[in-house]
């Protein structure tokens, strides 16, 4: 199948679900580093791509095909240079409210206890703890950590921090989560096991989540579809659907649906 196939193969909008973000013809130029004013780089070109509420989408591509950029648009960190970038049918002009972050450092704060560090939105947002001390409370149970409230940060294994991050995030209720390579630092039994964790808060809360990942394998185990980056400048060449039924488990690594969508995204991906 060509690209061009491969493109227009992507599934049709859901009558049913709106999008929630949408990149309409969108393209990101920025200034080349130690450059004159007149030299810049194409990071993204001409991207479409669109973000439906409850969906789970994954970004692959090579190493600085602009998958971060496309986070970065969505937060409002950066803006188009040209085309839109939509918000339930609006322009992007600002960062949009409801938006939880997860990156690959915990980013923790070591001088907090763990349920300290998943209220710390809550204490930016200047909303009164008390109200979200139930919810902390859940999300660490969801994720295995009940009874680790009150425990300090240098206790916690990697994958624990990683666990308490995606808390965190989640603790305000936000419309979209963004998660940026959040597990690439762990080894491959803890990222397996944060696959699990993160497909059930997923199923739990509803919360829609763009995942960026070099690991093919991590993106089709989570994601309702994937999305091929071209190396730079960036461009969705690809927007396959990942037909594997829910709820998944690891078993299903080794099943032949799972092991030919894996091939199929990695063809796809330029070297």
């Amino acid at each position: 199948m060509t690209t061009s196939e491969a493109t227009s193969a992507a599934p049709q909008e859901d009558a049913e679900a709106s999008p929630l973000f949408e990149a309409r013809d969108l393209s990101v130029r920025f200034n080349a580093p130690g450059s004159g004013k007149n030299e810049s780089v194409l990071a993204l070109d001409k991207v479409d791509w669109v973000v439906r509420k409850g969906e789970f989408v994954s970004f692959v591509g090579p190493s600085g095909c602009g998958k971060t950029t496309m986070l970065k648009l969505i937060s409002g960190i950066v803006a188009p240079t040209s085309g839109q970038l939509l918000h339930k049918g609006r322009p992007v002009d600002r960062t949009p409210s409801g938006i939880g972050m997860a990156f690959q450092d915990s980013l923790l704060l070591p001088w907090r206890n763990v349920l300290d560090n998943v209220l710390l939105p809550i204490e930016i947002l200047r909303r009164p703890k008390a109200q979200f001390l139930g919810r902390a409370e859940e999300l660490l149970e969801m994720v295995g950590l009940k009874g680790f409230e009150r425990r300090a940060v240098w206790e916690l294994s990697g994958g624990m921090r990683q666990r308490v991050s995606l808390c965190r995030a989640l603790i305000a209720n936000p419309e979209i989560l963004l998660l940026d390579e959040p597990f690439a630092a762990l080894d491959a039994f803890t990222r397996e096991d944060l696959w699990l964790v993160l497909a059930e808060l997923h199923a739990r809360t509803h919360c829609t989540m763009v995942l960026i990942t070099h690991q093919i394998n991590e993106a089709v185990f989570l994601s309702d579809r994937v999305m091929v980056v071209s190396k730079r400048p960036g461009r969705v060449i690809f927007d396959s659907p990942i037909a594997i039924s829910r709820p998944r488990r690891l078993q299903a690594v080794l099943t032949p649906e799972f092991t030919e969508q894996v091939a199929d995204l990695r063809a796809r991906i330029e070297r």
